[in-house]
């Protein structure tokens, strides 16, 4: 049988977990790099990968290199290939094109048309006829990367993802790949631990994948047997003999693996994602090897007949929680479940932010790096012993508040130095930005934003009749003592109706640190001032006193402006609304009709109450729903509802009451903005936007939609100095 050279792909940072693997499935000549693995072998080989490795996305077998300087080179370099050894004229082929650092090509859909046309083009001058395209399940799928000037032609043997094991219901988004719940199997020593008969246990279970992955690492259980395609099963060179040894050789080790299974048991509250797990368990073959009932994290504890072994889970992540003290609640509860009945367990979990480790008050192992999509995570890794345990300490925001204040300003010579410090930075950003504001019409903008590291505070100023100054403080560093902290705010707070000749009673303080789920659009007190305040031309309510946030997000006003510019004459959808600003922009701008969706009955009432201060025509719908299952029902009809432009605003992680589940914008933005977008009419627009401010967009799980990245031109001129305060997207079919 003849050798070939082989490249298997993996995620970013599981590029040695995959190498250890291809060495224990027989691998002798391999090369690491960035994102996986070079190896060589013969066929059986090959298939060897696609049908165990655990971590692996794909396996490329690669049929020439060439140079690339333009089109006709491609074009040229594809035609190089006889297509007759891989395929006939009546079978299918899909293309993977994409480029890097590319002069001639940039494109990813017209080079894979390029690649298409090579193919076909040889097909047709000798047969007339020509291969037809099958994005599904083709014969073979053609790989092409392009980078700099160099084109890699290969055949995609996994045909889809290796991570696509087969038993999850496709219709279902998860909030990890599989082969990332393996990832972090592997390094959380579980197969040891399975092989010593340790208890496998995720109390935040969801669609089941880490139970499952789980599973079959302890049954020797092949990740790939239950897949009924792969790219080589359509491919005239295929070794059907090898594979059907490969086959039952894994039948076998599975069937004597499930003898062995430990206990393996998963938690979750919510009684749906419960059910799917229980359906994807099914699917596997495992009903009555994996065990999952519905059970809050808080109530998670062992049964006394199991043994200790690994706790495991996805919990939510750090910036969709936010602020230090719901990170406290939720990981402190979490801990002291831990510390109360899982001492002798060891555990782990996958964050985002490594400080939310601390919150648990338990010590932990070196973290390690691993990617969830393109979201840069650490596993945290816990011997739950008493040896690791410690308190944390935390103040909430009250007695933070309290603390300012109560303090005297300003106490000392230093702290009368750095508030005229502060005072002239902050009038030279105001002879900056009241001349720009003034040639914009702008009449609510960030006039400060931490600019001096010693006084970490925003200040917003809105205009309405009189002037508002709304003062949100960032957490101080923690090499700053909190006494310290406190008397610079208070010097600050002293000098800002001076240099903005106001009275301190229109001076609005606010702790702002990372925010804990929707704590933002929570009340802090129920005084109901409103004031009245203009933006290009709309007429809009802020509230300083009762939340968190005024009512008004000034970092999106170019976008709102650009909803206002594209209007006329559109139907247009506001989702997740808030207190419907931009459907006042959409309605001013003409906009034939608006429906607006909020789960908040106080905010779809003051969208209301903003849109009523407005004179304009057209259809106004306002709809008070959970917007994720709005969306969701919406996108199901069989002939579902059409807007020409739709605006997308989701928060970072909302675990409301008055939800089912948690949502989390990182593991749910491809499902929120495929439904979204079944809903747009032809030619119509999409806006999404986020400030989580480590999103990344799932491009590769979009690849059906034409996502342009429009985050430079949203930013606007006074929060310029923090290009990350939000991104944005334009999204069309």
């Amino acid at each position: 049988m003849p050798n070939y050279t082989f490249f298997a792909t993996t995620p970013k940072a599981m590029e040695p977990m995959l190498t250890e693997e291809l060495q224990a499935l027989g691998v002798n000549q391999f090369k690491a790099t960035l994102a996986g693995v070079a190896f060589q072998g013969d066929l059986s080989l090959a298939y060897r990968v696609c049908l165990w490795s655990r971590t692996a996305n794909r396996v490329l077998l690669e049929l020439s290199s060439f140079t690339v300087r333009s089109q006709e080179d491609l074009y040229r370099g594809v035609q190089q290939i006889n297509w007759f050894e891989h395929i006939d004229p009546e079978d299918s082929i899909a293309v993977t094109f994409n480029a890097k650092n590319s002069a001639a090509i940039s494109n990813t859909h017209f080079g894979a048309l390029k690649v298409k046309d090579a193919i076909v083009d040889q097909m047709r001058e000798k047969y007339g006829k020509r291969p037809s395209v099958n994005t599904e399940q083709p014969n073979i799928r053609i790989n092409v990367h392009l980078q700099n000037e160099v084109a890699q032609l290969s055949l995609d043997l996994s045909g889809e993802s290796l991570h696509r094991r087969g038993y999850r219901d496709t219709n279902i988004a998860a909030p990890m790949k599989e082969n990332l719940a393996a990832a972090m199997l592997m390094r959380s020593g579980w197969v040891a631990i399975a092989q010593q008969k340790g208890t496998l246990l995720d109390p935040m279970c969801g669609s089941g994948t880490l139970l499952l992955e789980g599973a079959m690492m302890a049954a020797d259980y092949a990740p790939g047997l239950l897949r009924d395609y792969f790219g080589f099963s359509g491919w005239k060179k295929h070794d059907a003999a090898s594979w059907d040894k490969l086959i039952a050789e894994a039948e076998k080790r599975r069937y004597i693996g499930l003898t062995k299974l430990p206990v393996i048991v998963g938690f979750d509250q919510n009684r749906q994602t419960v059910n799917t797990a229980r359906q994807h368990i099914a699917n596997a073959g495992l009903a009555h090897k994996i065990h999952v009932e519905r059970r809050d994290i808080a109530d998670a504890k062992p049964a006394d007949s199991w043994q200790p072994g690994l706790l495991i889970c996805n919990p939510p992540y750090g910036e969709r929680l936010g602020d230090e003290e719901e990170t406290a609640e939720l990981y402190k509860k979490f801990g002291d479940t831990l510390k109360s009945h899982f001492v002798g367990w060891k555990a782990a979990m996958i964050i985002s932010n490594p400080e939310l480790g601390f919150r648990l008050g338990i010590r932990s192992q070196k973290t390690v790096t691993l990617f969830n999509g393109a979201l840069e995570c650490k596993l945290l890794r816990l011997n739950i012993e008493e040896s690791a345990f410690f308190i944390p300490k935390a103040r909430s925001q009250a007695e933070r508040i309290a603390q300012i204040t109560e303090t005297e300003a300003p106490s000392t010579e230093e702290d009368a130095a750095g508030a005229l410090m502060f005072a002239n930075r902050l009038k030279k950003n105001l002879k900056k930005l009241n001349k720009w504001a003034k040639q914009q019409g702008v009449t609510c903008f960030r006039a400060y934003d931490a600019d001096l590291p010693e006084y970490c505070v925003a200040i917003d100023v809105y205009q309405g009749g009189q002037t508002w100054l709304n003062v949100q403080e960032y957490e101080p560093p923690k090499t700053i003592a909190p006494q310290k902290a406190d008397q610079r705010l208070a010097a600050l707070l002293a000098e800002l109706p001076d240099v903005f000749g106001i009275s301190r009673e229109q001076v609005f303080l606010k702790i702002r640190r990372k925010q804990r789920n929707t704590e933002q659009y929570e009340k802090q007190a129920e005084r109901g001032h409103f004031h009245q305040v203009q933006e290009g031309g709309c007429q809009l309510l802020v509230n300083f006193e009762d939340y968190l946030d005024t009512g008004l997000f000034l970092d999106h006003r170019p976008i709102r402006l650009l909803i206002q510019k594209q209007a006329k004459g559109k139907r247009f959808l506001n989702l997740f609304a808030y207190t419907g600003s931009a459907t006042v922009h959409a309605a001013v701008g003409g906009a034939l009709a608006t429906t607006t969706v909020d789960m908040s009955n106080t905010y779809i009432n003051w969208a209301k109450n903003n849109l009523s201060l407005n004179a304009v025509a057209g259809e106004h719908e306002f709809i008070q729903a959970d917007c994720l299952e709005w969306l969701a029902h919406e996108a199901k009809q069989a002939r579902p509802r059409q807007f020409d432009l739709i605006f997308l605003d989701p928060p970072t992680f909302s675990n409301s009451k008055r939800m089912d589940d948690v949502f989390d914008i990182q593991n749910d933005h491809v499902t929120l903005i495929k439904n979204a977008a079944a809903l747009l009419a032809e030619q119509g627009v999409l806006y999404f936007s986020t400030n989580f401010r480590r999103f990344k967009m799932d491009l590769e799980a979009l690849s059906d939609l034409t996502i342009e990245d429009i985050t430079a031109q949203t930013i606007p001129e006074d929060f310029a100095r923090d290009p990350k305060i939000h991104y944005c997207w334009r999204i069309c079919k």
